[in-house]
């Protein structure tokens, strides 16, 4: 059985294969997040504020939004839902093509709520384990150093 590991963060995902427990993990993917490589602020530099005359309700009598005033998610969590969506569509592809069998979850852990969120249900029945950590930026071998302490811990 071929199992696909996923470690990511909002900004990074690698996916790993691994065909048994003794052999190394072979690195098939390192899908980058363009937005999480940008500030924010370059983000939204072209977009009219809550308090721009456009958006301002000057004309129809109605109030202003108060300077408080904060959306109900941020650049930042759009971003990291998009890239969520990203990598479970990509996910779905290659399970449909028969290139794993199972998958296992490695996510700093407000990501991998949100690769959970996105993860279609034919996907969602072949998750054999998920680990709430941030190892994205380890190698093949500390990541398989990680998973086994991990399990070991029960």
């Amino acid at each position: 059985m071929k199992t696909w590991i996923i470690s990511a963060d909002a900004g990074r995902a690698r996916v790993f294969a691994e065909t048994d427990a003794n052999s190394p993990l072979q690195e098939i993917d390192d899908l980058v997040d363009p937005a999480a490589r940008e500030r924010i602020s370059d983000q939204l530099t072209d977009r009219l504020s809550p308090l721009a005359a456009g958006n301002s309700s000057h004309a129809t009598g109605g109030s202003l939004p108060s300077s408080n005033y904060e959306p109900q998610q941020t650049q930042e969590e759009r971003n990291a839902q998009t890239f969520a969506r990203d990598i479970c569509a990509l996910l779905l592809k290659a399970k449909n093509e028969n290139r794993f069998d199972r998958l296992a979850l490695v996510a700093e852990p407000s990501f991998l709520g949100e690769l959970r969120n996105q993860l279609d249900p034919q996907l969602k029945s072949l998750v054999s384990y998920e680990i709430n950590k941030d190892y994205v930026h380890s190698n093949s071998q500390q990541l398989r150093d990680q998973i086994r302490a991990h399990q070991a811990k029960g």
